[in-house]
């Protein structure tokens, strides 16, 4: 493995391990709130999660490229109040690694969620235990192996990226250039086998996640009331 290909596995690591912790964050208080929600408003919202599902990784890095630019909305005013330029650097990566890779968080912990219900809940209420007490004391605990597929099947996804982090990112070696743009490089080039390399090596990495995720769940017991 030559050392252009090792930089871009270390830098699709960092990427997938720092957009993993960011979404498990924002994905609990959301998917919180679709479990529980009885508003007119959950529809949409879960819409809006499910979007990176069905659609295409350029249309959606397009629109984050065009709004990350200079002359993009968010882009103009990051670069003019704190002289940030997201598009084509490793922080752009990350937003559009959040926004691709959202409905892979919320979706498995909304799930947990949901089947916890609310008696376990309802009973830690009647022993005095606050709102927060009850979350992080009852429903954490109760729900761990939905994170830990959220978790792991977040990562997965954002090693696996492609379409989003070239139309973001571009393909800059030591910067923004990740495993799935180098595959693409090497078969443009003909190096075939420079690409079966990584290729079976993210094929056998996400078999083993998927066979990682389902063994443990099979396995896993989760609090019941």
């Amino acid at each position: 493995m030559s050392a252009t290909d090792q930089a871009a596995l270390w830098l699709t690591l960092q990427l997938a391990v720092v957009t993993t912790g960011i979404l498990i964050l924002i994905a609990t208080p959301i998917a919180w709130w679709l479990a529980r929600s009885e508003s007119r408003l959950k529809a949409a919202v879960e819409a809006i999660v499910a979007l990176p599902l069905v659609l295409p990784p350029t249309v959606l890095g397009f629109y984050i490229l065009i709004a990350l630019s200079p002359a993009g909305p968010v882009g103009k005013f990051l670069e003019k109040i704190a002289g940030i330029q997201l598009a084509f650097s490793f922080p752009g990566l990350v937003l559009g690694s959040v926004i691709y890779s959202l409905p892979f968080a919320v979706g498995p912990i909304r799930d947990g969620f949901t089947a916890l219900g609310r008696r376990p809940l309802e009973v830690a209420a009647t022993l005095g235990a606050s709102g927060l007490d009850r979350f992080f004391s009852v429903a954490l605990p109760s729900t761990w192996p939905a994170y830990l597929t959220a978790a792991v099947l977040t990562f997965a996804h954002v090693v696996g990226e492609f379409g989003i982090v070239l139309m973001i990112g571009g393909n800059i070696p030591g910067r923004t250039q990740v495993v799935s743009t180098v595959i693409y490089n090497h078969v443009e080039a003909l190096r075939f086998g420079e690409a079966h390399v990584l290729a079976l090596s993210l094929l056998l990495f996400s078999f083993l996640i998927l066979f990682a995720v389902y063994f443990l769940r099979r396995r896993a017991q989760p609090l019941r009331f």
